[in-house]
Formats: structure tokens, C-alpha cells, sequence
């Protein structure tokens, strides 16, 4: 993975590190794995999209990783089974994530819980590893879903939550904006330092491709502080704080699936 790029430095050029000083005042965090900020003054998360392959039965990712070698573009997770002292591989991964492909589809989160019974997120929860348990086969996912990956937003998500920014943001296209990557996703991070770039809302897609980092920004917020995301290193979600009409968009748009979480305003 090369260090930078000229298409990022050209368009989101390095910014200086007191940049975060405003998030780091709202959220009354450090940022280490993003800052997450309250209503501004309301706020959705927007989930990562899963998928499902049409058709699919069968095995989980552990049932065929014990099989013989696994597949595909995504390398499980793995988790200890605490009982059993082993390793289980969970299905999905950390990171960016593109469409699976053809034979693939879409996979809403309130799809896959009416199935299984479970909520789309369980109260008191964040949408992480512990949501959907009702769809896991002692803790792993079935081959035929790629569950959502850790920590980044996908690209279709990105590129469809860029869009409705874009579209309620002051300067449109034009609005500029900042970008907070936190220290685990850059391979060279100078702590006294945090890694911030600045930039135009209509170059945001190039971000998705900054070869510093395999994640989406931790945080990208408009420079008038109107609104900002936090996608945290942890999470299977971005939180979006801003207006109301910012935030009746995400929750009404057919695209990507958003959520109120009442207890994680």
C-alpha cells in the first residue's frame, strides 16, 4: 500500500491537526477510534450493507473454513469461543468493502431480523458483531451472507451518503469539508499530530480510495460544523448528526438503511 496519492494530495490536501479541536470539545473524547458526537441537533446511523447470495443454503464460514480453504475478496474475522479455547472464523471482515458481485444481492438489516426474530439493533446496543446473533451459527455467519465489515463504510454506502450531504449541505458540491482518520487506520500516525485532510463534499468519492488507509474517514464534517459522521474503528454503522432534514433524508432513503437508536441519540 503506497503511502499517498496525487489525486488525494491535489484534492485533500493536509490539514492542521487543531482542526479536530472543535470534535474533540463536542464529542469530550480523544478520537482514538473516531469522534462521536452528539445531536447537531439530531442524529441517524447509517448501517453497513450486507449481502446475500441468491438462492444460497448451506455451511457457515467456520463449518467451511474446518472444510478446506475458503474463498472470496474478504478475509474472515476470527473470534475465540471462550468454552470451546478455539478460533472461529465469523464471516466478514475489517475495512472497505465493494459489492460482492453478480449472484449477489443486497441484504437489508430489517430483512435478515424479521427472519430471525432478533432486533435490527438490540437496545442498549450499537450496530457492531453482537447485532443479528439470531442469523449465526455458533458465532459464525453462513457462507451465502458477507455480513458487514468493521470499521469503514462500504462503497456503495459511501458513495449514496456522500450524495445526501452533497444535497443538504450549504455549498452543495462546493461545501468544504474535513477529514479525520484515527490512529488505527494510518500506517504512519504521529500521535502529537492527528491525520486530517481538507477538501471539497463533490471529491469526497476519491476518498474511498486513499491508499493511507483501508477504512473510510473516522470522521468527515463540513467545515461550518453544520453537520458531521462518525464512523467508528469498531462499529458496523456511521453516526450522521446534523439538521433534521439531513437526518429525515437518510432514515427515508431506499438506498442505504439508516436507524434511530433512541438510547444513542
Amino acid at each position: 500500500m503506497s503511502e499517498t496519492s496525487p489525486v488525494i494530495e491535489a484534492r485533500w490536501p493536509l490539514a492542521p491537526s487543531r482542526a479536530t479541536d472543535w470534535l474533540r470539545e463536542l464529542a469530550d473524547d480523544d478520537g482514538l477510534t473516531g469522534f462521536m458526537p452528539p445531536p447537531l441537533p439530531d442524529a441517524a446511523w447509517v448501517l453497513n450493507a450486507m449481502y446475500e447470495r441468491e438462492g444460497a443454503t448451506g455451511p457457515s464460514h467456520d463449518e467451511h473454513r474446518r472444510a478446506g480453504p475458503a474463498d472470496g475478496s474478504i478475509t474472515p474475522l476470527m473470534a475465540r469461543d471462550h468454552g470451546a479455547q478455539e478460533l472461529i472464523t465469523t464471516g466478514g471482515g475489517l475495512g472497505r468493502a465493494e459489492h460482492p458481485g453478480p449472484g449477489w444481492r443486497r441484504l437489508r438489516w430489517a430483512e435478515l431480523a424479521r427472519r430471525t426474530g432478533d432486533a435490527v439493533v438490540p437496545e442498549g446496543l450499537l450496530p457492531s458483531y453482537r447485532c443479528l446473533s439470531g442469523a449465526r451459527r455458533n458465532g459464525s455467519w453462513p457462507l451465502g451472507i458477507e455480513p458487514p465489515t468493521e470499521g469503514s463504510l462500504d462503497r456503495p454506502t459511501w458513495n449514496r451518503l456522500v450524495e445526501l450531504l452533497t444535497a443538504h449541505a450549504t455549498e452543495g458540491a462546493d461545501t468544504r469539508c474535513l477529514a479525520y482518520y484515527n490512529p488505527m487506520l494510518v500506517r504512519r500516525f504521529d500521535f502529537a499530530h492527528l491525520h486530517v485532510r481538507a477538501g471539497r463534499l463533490g471529491d469526497a468519492a476519491a476518498l474511498y480510495d486513499n491508499p493511507e488507509a483501508d477504512f473510510t474517514p473516522s470522521n468527515l464534517w463540513a467545515e461550518d460544523h453544520a453537520w458531521v459522521t462518525c464512523t467508528d474503528y469498531d462499529l458496523w454503522a456511521t453516526k450522521v448528526a446534523g439538521p433534521p432534514s439531513l437526518i429525515e433524508a437518510l432514515l427515508a432513503d431506499t438506498e442505504i438503511e439508516a436507524v434511530r437508536l433512541p438510547w444513542a441519540p
